[in-house]
C-alpha cells in the first residue's frame, strides 16, 4: 500500500496563513478605535489653531482685522469661519464665505467612544468632500467655546492617508510576526511531527523490526511524551508480533505432532484393548480407565486437527456429581496410592452436583491439580503431612464453588503478572504455561470464573460455575407432560 502523499499546504503553511489572518484581525481591532481617535485629534489640532487665532482676532481694536490677514489666519487654520461665544455674546471673528448648510457637528470637549467610531466611519465611507463640519472646542480668555466651520474633504483625505499607512504597517507587522511564529512552530512542532510521521510510516513497513522503533529525544513537553509513548507502543507491538509469529509456528508444529500422535495413540488403544482381555485383576481394574484416557486424548487430537487449533466445543452441560469426578482426577494424577508422598484431601459437600460438561470440568480440575503437584514436587523429598493438595466444593445458591489449593511455595511475581497468559506464566523449566489458560477457557465457556485467592498458604484457585437459567415455559410444559 503506497504511503499517502503530503498535501501541498502542509501544517507549516496553515500556521503561516492563520498567523497572518490573526495578526490582521488584531490590527483591525486596533484600527477601529485608532481611526476615531485620529479624527478627533485632527479636529482638536484645528481647534487649537483656531484658539490661537481667536486670541489674535480678539486683540484687534474694535475687531477690525484686515481682510487679507483674516484670510491668512483662516487658511492657516483650514477653516471657513472662526467664531467664539462669551457669555450671551457670540462673535464671528473671521470668515470667508459662510455655507448654506452644516452637515456634521462635533464637540471635541465631550465625545463618547461609540459615537466617535461611528462618526469616523461615516466620514470615511458616507460623507462627501464638499460636506461642511462645525467643530466646537474650548475658548481662550474665559470664553464658553470656540467653533470653526470647515470642509470635510481635507479631513477625509487625512483619514484615508492614515488608513493606508496603518494598512501598510499592519501588513509589515503581520509578515514579520508570521515569519517568527512560522519558524518557531516549524522547529518546535512541525519538524518533530514530521519525524513522528516518518517513523510511523517506516515502522508500519516492518513492525517486527525493533530497530525501526523511534528513539525519544528527551523533550519534556507534550511532543516528548508522545515520543516516549510511541516508542513504548512500538516495542510492545513488535514483541507481540514476534510472539504471534512464534505461536503460529508452534501451532503448525503442534498440528503435525498431533497428526502423528493420533496414530500412536490409536496403536496404544489397540494394545490396551488386548490387555483388557487378560484375566489379571489389576489389569481388569486399570484397563477401563486407561481406555477412557486414550479415547479422550485421541478425541482432543482430532479436534485440534479439525479446527487447526485447540478450539473447545460448547460445553454439553449436565448435572455432574463432583466427588466421583475428583476421585478420577486423583487416579489420573497417580495419587490414588496411599503410599504417595503427596497428601490428598477432599472436602466436598455430600451429594454436590455441578451443572457442567463432565469432560471439560475434568480437564480443568486436572490442569489445576497437576500444577499443584508439580509445585509440591519442586521441594522433594515430599512429606504427606506437609505437602498436600486440597480440593473443596460447596454450593452457594445457584452457584457451585470449587477450590483447588496446595501447600507449596506459591506463585512468583512473574507468574502472578501473567497468570492466565499462554507461554508467559510458567516458572517451571520446560513448562509452557498452558495449564491455567486451558482451565480458564473451559470455566469461562460455562459462564463461570476462575481466580487466584490471595492470603493462603501455597496457591489457591477458586472456580465458580453458575447453574444454567431455567426457561420457565419449557419447564412448566415438561411438568405438565409428566
Amino acid at each position: 500500500m503506497p504511503l499517502p502523499t503530503r498535501p501541498s499546504l502542509g501544517l507549516s503553511g496553515k500556521l503561516l496563513i492563520l498567523t497572518l489572518v490573526f495578526v490582521m484581525v488584531a490590527e483591525v481591532l486596533i484600527y477601529v478605535p485608532s481611526i476615531a481617535n485620529f479624527r478627533i485629534t485632527w479636529l482638536r489640532d484645528r481647534l487649537a489653531a483656531a484658539h490661537t487665532a481667536a486670541l489674535v482676532l480678539d486683540a484687534a481694536p474694535s475687531g477690525m482685522v484686515p481682510e487679507s490677514l483674516a484670510r491668512q489666519i483662516l487658511d492657516s487654520v483650514g477653516a471657513r469661519a472662526v467664531a467664539m461665544k462669551t457669555g450671551q455674546q457670540r462673535r464671528l471673528l473671521a470668515t470667508t464665505e459662510l455655507p448654506a448648510e452644516i452637515h456634521h457637528e462635533v464637540d471635541v470637549r465631550s465625545v463618547e467612544a461609540y459615537d466617535a467610531i461611528v462618526d469616523a466611519f461615516v466620514s470615511l465611507f458616507l460623507a462627501r468632500d464638499t460636506d461642511i463640519i462645525r467643530a466646537v472646542g474650548p475658548a481662550p480668555m474665559g470664553g464658553d467655546f470656540v467653533e470653526i466651520v470647515l470642509d470635510e474633504g481635507p479631513l477625509r483625505a487625512a483619514m484615508w492617508r492614515y488608513s493606508r499607512n496603518i494598512l501598510l504597517l499592519s501588513l509589515a507587522i503581520s509578515a514579520f510576526s508570521a515569519a517568527l511564529v512560522y519558524l518557531a512552530l516549524h522547529y518546535q512542532f512541525v519538524r518533530p511531527m514530521r519525524r513522528l510521521i516518518a517513523n510511523m510510516a517506516e515502522f508500519r513497513a516492518d513492525p517486527e523490526d525493533r530497530a525501526r522503533t523511534i528513539v525519544p529525544t528527551g523533550r519534556d513537553d507534550e511532543i516528548g511524551v508522545a515520543e516516549v509513548e510511541l516508542a513504548r507502543m512500538q516495542h510492545e507491538l513488535a514483541a507481540m508480533l514476534q510472539q504471534k509469529s512464534r505461536l503460529a509456528s508452534l501451532g503448525l508444529a503442534v498440528s503435525k505432532i498431533n497428526h502423528d500422535l493420533r496414530n500412536l495413540l490409536a496403536s496404544a488403544q489397540l494394545i490396551s484393548d488386548r490387555l483388557a482381555q487378560l484375566a489379571d485383576p489389576s489389569v481388569q481394574r486399570f484397563a477401563p480407565k486407561l481406555l477412557r484416557t486414550l479415547e479422550r486424548a485421541i478425541a482432543f487430537c482430532q479436534s485440534t486437527l479439525s479446527y487447526g487449533r485447540a478450539q473447545e466445543p460448547p460445553p454439553d452441560r449436565h448435572m455432574v456429581a463432583l466427588e466421583p469426578l475428583v476421585e478420577e482426577v486423583r487416579e489420573t494424577l497417580g495419587l490414588a496410592d496411599d503410599e504417595t508422598a503427596i497428601g490428598w484431601i477432599v472436602s466436598i459437600d455430600r451429594g454436590l452436583q455441578v451443572d457442567a460438561d463432565r469432560e471439560q470440568l475434568l480437564r480443568a480440575l486436572l490442569n489445576l491439580t497437576r500444577n499443584a503437584r508439580q509445585a509440591l514436587e519442586t521441594r522433594a523429598p515430599n512429606d504427606p503431612g506437609r505437602d498436600q493438595i486440597r480440593v473443596t466444593g460447596r454450593r452457594e445458591g445457584a452457584v457451585a464453588v470449587i477450590e483447588v489449593s496446595d501447600t507449596g511455595p506459591g506463585l512468583s511475581d512473574k507468574a502472578r503478572a501473567h497468570l492466565f497468559e499462554a507461554f508467559q506464566g510458567s516458572t517451571r523449566t520446560g513448562g509452557a504455561g498452558l495449564g491455567l489458560v486451558i482451565a480458564a477457557e473451559l470455566v469461562k465457556a460455562h459462564g463461570g470464573d476462575i481466580r487466584l485467592i490471595d492470603g493462603t498458604i501455597g496457591a489457591t484457585f477458586r472456580i465458580t460455575i453458575p447453574d444454567r437459567a431455567v426457561a420457565l415455559d419449557k419447564h412448566r410444559a415438561e411438568r405438565a407432560r409428566a
